[in-house]
């Protein structure tokens, strides 16, 4: 589709329609819809359908992605409400939910409790799986589940291999709650397109911070069914574990708009990654975001 101001053109079906390149300046919107009208061209056919939003601050993916007769902007809308944000805070996770079971995380983490009822009830061996992954990043813990109060409120319970009674949630680090929460994010039966976390480096131990990275590597391989995941942080650490290629920065510009590059762009910072030095004291060093 190509919309402008609400008006514009659609084409249905499987048809690609027409290409149109942003910025080219021989092109002309409304030249090509009185062309249309005027039966001057042979863009029109069956598949081509003119298109004039009632509410022009209505995204015209939004409208026209509801309707059968667009199964190309349909997918793409779809792919769009896909996009999951992760902003995890521990202090939300340490709350007491209703007990009954859900599907996937919040963007806070305040239902984890509920996510594990459904992964111990619908996916067990999957939960075990995340289990020992805890286990070798987290030494001393041997399980983990849920409890339910009288009142209907669940409690998540972490056992530790030295201890005979649990401890729960709210005794628990932020650390622990947060590589808990990333690991059951990322062993999602049915993850999202496209997941962004933001700054999954707050509040846990710098040494664990390589080995996350390395599972968030391990997720977004492009396989089918995966993730593609998007990272903003601010901790040298964190970018220590990963390589040039894999790392862009965003600058915004005195006219507001950000910019981005990636920084294996940048000769010297490839060339001092090789010789062994870290991205992140590269960046801490200002050769990433001169300043």
């Amino acid at each position: 589709s190509l919309l402008n101001s609400g008006k514009g053109i659609a084409w249905k079906g499987d048809q690609g329609g027409r290409q149109i390149e942003e910025g080219q300046a021989c092109f002309d919107l409304d030249s090509l819809l009185d062309s249309i009208r005027s039966d001057e061209t042979n863009e029109e056919s069956k598949e081509t359908e003119l298109v004039e939003l009632e509410d022009i601050r209505k995204l015209g993916v939004a409208t026209l992605g509801s309707l059968k007769q667009h199964p190309r902007i349909s997918a793409f809308r779809r792919f769009i409400e896909g996009w999951y944000l992760s902003y995890f805070t521990p202090d939300a996770a340490r709350s007491l939910p209703l007990a009954g079971p859900q599907k996937h995380l919040n963007i806070h983490g305040d239902n984890l409790g509920n996510v594990v009822q459904f992964m111990e009830r619908e996916h067990p061996k999957r939960f075990r799986t995340i289990l020992n992954q805890i286990v070798r990043k987290i030494p001393g813990v041997d399980k983990i589940d849920t409890e339910r109060t009288n009142d209907g409120r669940l409690l998540l319970r972490f056992n530790d291999m030295g201890f005979q009674d649990p401890f729960y949630a709210q005794q628990m680090s932020d650390g622990t709650l947060k590589v808990f929460a990333y690991l059951l994010l990322l062993e999602d039966p049915a993850p999202p397109p496209f997941l962004c976390i933001e700054e999954p480096e707050n509040g846990l131990y710098h040494k664990l911070l390589e080995s996350l990275a390395e599972e968030f590597r391990e997720h977004a391989t492009g396989r089918k069914g995966g993730s593609q995941v998007f990272i903003t942080t601010h901790q040298p650490y964190l970018v220590d574990a990963l390589d040039p290629s894999e790392v862009w920065i965003l600058e915004k510009g005195p006219d507001g708009f950000s910019a981005i590059r990636r920084a294996s762009d940048d000769e010297i910072v490839r060339s001092m990654v090789s010789e062994g030095l870290p991205l992140g004291s590269l960046w801490y060093s200002d050769y990433l975001d001169a300043r």
